[in-house]
């Protein structure tokens, strides 16, 4: 697998046309960034509660590897302010 540059692959604009703000962007990416790092430090201690990678990456970092989930489509996020709003007007 060749190492790729994280700071120019996935390009931003993928990134943005999936979560559709860049304030979404970097709240999706550093919380799974942070489950990914939970996931290979608990490796070895048995079953975990957290998801693994879902991508097969060259990138050595966590928050790559969440950049590349994003990208892929591999991640699914409800924008809670929207969905508040929809369940308040639908009563």
């Amino acid at each position: 697998m060749q190492e790729r540059n994280s700071m120019i692959e996935p390009p931003i604009e993928t990134l943005l046309e999936k979560t559709g703000s860049k304030f979404s962007l970097v709240i999706v990416a550093a919380q799974r960034g942070r489950q990914i790092n939970d996931y290979f430090s608990k490796l070895g201690q048995g079953m975990g509660d957290v998801l693994p990678p879902q991508v097969t990456s060259a990138s050595h970092t966590a928050l790559s590897m969440a950049f590349e989930e994003i990208a892929q489509g591999k991640l699914e996020f409800v924008d809670t302010v929207d969905a508040v709003d929809t369940a308040t007007k639908d009563e």
